[in-house]
């Protein structure tokens, strides 16, 4: 019986493979429509998420209001409460396609205000926004202002600058009790 080279079998095989995919994949990408000005980004609807962290946290959620036009939701999270706290998450871009987010948690503040700011480093410098104090942070990926209240810390935190930090602060709202 007359043996064939196995090697001499695996390349031919390999060969008659590429010769059927490349010319189904140029097709592909020729011929099936790619829309390459369409946005990427997805925008979220974040109001039922915000409606039950704010039935399930120990704490008053905080989300934006009345913000301008050109802000865009990108993602939003709750995580009920373990070890670590509660969490709440909400993430923005800015009308600069900056990222601004909204991080909320009952866990201690020293790890909290360190992981969602990025390593961010505590300043001297405060900033009055309404009724609240915040405290700066810097760091070299997000700055962040940062307000501990009885029970939450809440952190604005992103890559957009000081005044669209603020922007977000500013618009921070929680429910009335009642």
């Amino acid at each position: 019986m007359a043996g064939r080279n196995g090697k001499t079998q695996t390349i031919r095989n390999m060969l008659l493979s590429m010769a059927v995919v490349v010319p189904v994949a140029g097709f592909s990408y020729l011929f099936i429509p790619h829309d390459e000005k369409k946005d990427p980004i997805r925008t979220v609807n974040y109001r039922v998420e915000l409606d039950t962290a704010r039935r399930a946290a120990p704490y008053a959620v905080a989300a934006p209001e009345g913000l301008g036009d050109g802000w865009r939701a990108t993602s939003v999270s709750y995580k009920p409460g373990d070890k670590e706290g509660s969490s709440w998450h909400l993430g923005f871009l800015d009308p600069q396609r900056q990222y601004v987010a909204v991080e909320q948690s009952d866990a201690p503040a020293g790890p909290f205000i360190d992981n969602v700011s990025q390593r961010a480093e505590k300043t001297h410098a405060t900033e009055k926004i309404g009724d609240s104090v915040w405290q700066r942070y810097e760091g070299p990926k997000y700055d962040a202002l940062v307000r501990r209240e009885s029970g939450v810390t809440t952190v604005v935190t992103g890559t957009a600058g000081a005044e669209r930090l603020k922007e977000m602060a500013a618009a921070l709202k929680v429910p009335a009790k009642g």
